[in-house]
């Protein structure tokens, strides 16, 4: 782990030392850097250490993943899409350009995905090297929205379907589709470490206070976050075990929260989408 600069938030895209630091899954066959991308993006380098094959996860910023890339001497041997939006598929033509790299994408987004040479959906495999990440469906953000899952490694890229206390915006799906795919998310082992694609936990902390407020786990999570983005640190990745216990949206089923909403005994999926409703209005 890098050393801890104690600089204000919008001083983290000059930290490189500290936000391309090492995977807390350190002893496990994958190499993992991360680095802010864009306004509030991260940037994910993803490496085989057995075969040295190296992969973009999503492609925000393709001149802060060659940044990347130089500062570890790393090629960039293959990208690993998880939905169409610029924001994450718009540095594909360039960086294919430079590296002649593989281009994986999700199936039902094939024609949006640029430069796309391989097409997956549920349960399919994909292989870095020796490594291998399964493909889980997960619309909802998107229609075609698809995660990575190298369980072996604790390791799942999630695109924008779950942050650290929150998830995406229902751009393309319905509350029925995004509570299935947080689902799939809330069934991985309690240690997996969730990379999400945004800073945006303090917002997501602001809102969750508004759903559980009495909850202590909660409390001492905002406190947590706080903390850090005082110091200048990131909030991703973090644990499905973290998520699981103070994410709203992960929570909707828990009585304490539908009877915090008034809710009490509304199906899961009715509380998720109020939540969501919520959390589309909230302005604090």
């Amino acid at each position: 782990m890098g050393r801890r600069l104690r600089q204000g938030p919008a001083a983290l895209k000059r930290l490189l030392p500290f936000a391309l630091r090492p995977s807390p899954n350190c002893v496990m066959p994958l190499d993992i850097r991360q680095f802010p991308c864009l306004s509030d993006n991260y940037g994910y380098l993803v490496r085989d250490r057995a075969t040295g094959a190296v992969a973009a996860i999503d492609t925000p910023d393709p001149a802060a993943i060659n940044a990347a890339l130089a500062r570890e001497g790393w090629p960039l041997t293959h990208i690993l899409n998880t939905h169409w939006h610029p924001d994450h598929a718009g540095g594909n033509l360039a960086l294919k350009e430079r590296w002649r790299c593989r281009i994986v994408g999700p199936r039902g987004e094939a024609a949006k995905i640029p430069g796309i040479d391989e097409a997956v959906g549920e349960g399919d495999a994909v292989m870095l090297g020796a490594a291998r990440a399964v493909v889980r469906d997960a619309p909802g953000h998107t229609r075609g929205h698809i995660l990575y899952h190298f369980a072996d490694d604790a390791a799942a890229f999630v695109g924008d379907v779950i942050f650290a206390l929150g998830c995406g915006r229902l751009f393309e799906g319905t509350p029925e589709e995004m509570w299935a795919s947080l689902g799939k998310i809330a069934a991985m082992a309690p240690e997996t470490m969730l990379y999400c694609a945004h800073e945006y936990t303090a917002a997501n902390a602001r809102f969750a206070a508004t759903v559980d407020q009495d909850d202590p786990a909660l409390q001492r999570r905002i406190a947590e976050v706080n903390a850090k983005r005082a110091r200048g640190e990131p909030t991703v990745p973090s644990t499905l075990a973290e998520e699981l216990e103070t994410n709203p949206f992960l929570r909707a089923g828990a009585p304490s929260v539908k009877a915090a909403l008034g809710m009490a005994g509304a199906p899961d999926v009715a509380v998720f989408a109020e939540i969501r409703r919520r959390k589309d209005q909230f302005r604090g």
